[in-house]
């Protein structure tokens, strides 16, 4: 099953899907788009195009595991892809992805501008690797 996920920012969202095996996530991409309409809509071509079964939203969660502030725009985000699309949608706590993410750009060697394109894409790798991991 080909699963997609969202690492949903304030201004960049990445993009990473599954192969359809389930087993390994890959990064597909960032979109930049700040305003939330535009964004759903840029997410629902891309939706359209790779045909996933399953869509992942991070969740921030604080630390305790309560929801941060930016929880309720991520569930927005899923509610508006939901009308968009008939599938399946799920949250997935996204708490330290961002840190993991910089860390792997750094082992790396991705610096600058370049990081700066693709942390969010390695961020949903990582929230949906995790997904992946824990439904094995």
């Amino acid at each position: 099953m080909k699963i997609m996920a969202i690492d949903y920012g304030d201004a960049r969202t990445g993009i990473a899907f599954s192969d359809v095996r389930g087993i390994l996530a890959s990064a597909y991409g960032v979109v930049n788009e700040k305003y939330l309409p535009k964004l759903v809509d840029k997410l629902t071509e891309i939706i359209e195009k790779e045909k996933p079964e399953k869509i992942i939203i991070g969740l921030p969660r604080n630390m305790d595991g309560s929801y941060g502030y930016r929880c309720d725009e991520c569930k927005e985000l899923g509610e508006k892809l939901g009308e968009k699309t008939e599938i399946p949608i799920e949250f997935e706590d996204e708490r330290l992805t961002t840190v993991i993410a910089h860390d792997i750009l750094s082992q790396n060697n991705v610096r600058g501008d370049k990081r700066k394109g693709s942390v969010d894409a390695v961020s949903a790798t990582v929230i949906l690797q995790s997904y992946l991991d824990k439904n094995k």
